[in-house]
């Protein structure tokens, strides 16, 4: 990671490199193929931050380790907080996407 400041390379303060990592995008991740099989389903849709989040770690606790969830949400913060949540948690965000409105992560407990 760059130091801030050190982007900048010259005096006219021309942008040459800008790397920033932040805390929640260091959750485990794995490549997943689209089609990717579930063995569980939460509907978070309508729910707004903290309860796609609360409703999550609720499931994840009665799977087995290795378990698939797919969650679907359409809170905008859940796109924070669900990759948060697995690093936080120790879980594994295999997948998100978002298609009209409504975002999709499919999370292994880990």
């Amino acid at each position: 990671m760059i130091p801030f400041g050190s982007h900048i390379s010259s005096k006219s303060a021309r942008v040459t490199r800008l790397s920033l990592t932040l805390p929640w995008t260091k959750c485990n991740t794995a490549p997943i193929s689209l089609g990717m099989e579930h063995d569980h389903d939460l509907d978070a849709l309508g729910l707004l931050c903290p309860l796609p989040v609360l409703k999550a770690r609720k499931r994840l606790a009665a799977l087995a380790s290795g378990q698939v969830l797919r969650m679907q949400a359409d809170d905008p913060a859940a796109v924070i907080d669900v990759p948060h949540f697995c690093a936080e948690a120790g879980h594994t965000l295999l997948s998100q996407s978002d298609a009209d409105g409504i975002q999709t992560y499919l999370i292994r407990k880990g």
